[in-house]
């Protein structure tokens, strides 16, 4: 869905995320519970005169992924926050271009939505209390995965406030990259603790530590850095 084609149909907008990634095929009203029916109608009600138009582009339901996910971060509740930030496209892309890291992240983390505050999945019960619909760890992934990556493309130096990002939650597997590279040696605490440092351990531990299956002995990094 190209964004300017969702923000031309503002008011569809979420409705065709939803129906594309097949998550409104077919509901069953009268299965769901009460909290969630209204929304679900909504969403249908603008989705069907799409449905024909787009039904090639339909996600097939075994292409998601659900279980082991956190339900904070269930790819309906993502969903919804993506529908929310197109919502709030012009004020979003305002701070982006700015590249500043608080304002960005005190917006990101204050969007509301009124059933995604309240709910993991379309089909669970209303939560006890409200959640966020963008926590403050995810908008500052947000920074440092989208909006800074944009801002070198741009040419624009945003490094020194890159470095400065605290990492909001711990990772397993950046914890491991980081005893593996680093052992004993004090350094490797400030890497894990670092959102810039915690990026670049992920980003190993994808590129490496998942594809050598010999507990380090035989990883290909220490000769890739010997060449660099």
């Amino acid at each position: 869905m190209p964004l300017a084609f969702l923000r031309s149909r503002r008011e569809d907008a979420e409705a065709l995320l939803f129906g594309i990634a097949g998550f409104l095929d077919t509901p069953d009203l009268n299965a769901q519970r009460k909290s969630t029916r209204g929304y679900l109608r909504s969403l249908w009600d603008r989705w069907w005169k799409y449905r024909e138009q787009f039904s090639r582009l339909v996600l097939p339901a075994k292409l998601w992924k659900t279980s082991g996910a956190r339900p904070l971060n269930h790819p309906h509740r993502r969903l919804g926050a993506l529908a929310t930030v197109v919502a709030e496209w012009k004020p979003f892309s305002t701070l982006a271009r700015a590249s500043e890291a608080t304002p960005l992240i005190v917006f990101l983390a204050d969007l509301q939505h009124d059933f995604w505050n309240h709910h993991y999945t379309l089909a669970a019960p209303r939560a006890s209390s409200p959640l966020a619909l963008i926590g403050n760890s995810r908008a500052a992934e947000i920074l440092a995965n989208v909006v800074y990556p944009l801002a070198v493309n741009d040419d624009r130096e945003i490094w020194n406030d890159y470095k400065k990002l605290r990492a909001q939650l711990s990772n397993q597997a950046a914890r491991t990259a980081a005893a593996r590279l680093f052992a004993g040696d004090p350094r490797q605490r400030g890497f894990v603790r670092s959102l810039v440092g915690q990026q670049g351990l992920l980003q190993i531990y994808e590129d490496f530590c998942l594809r050598d299956a010999s507990d380090c002995a035989s990883c290909p990094l220490p000769e890739q850095l010997r060449r660099w």
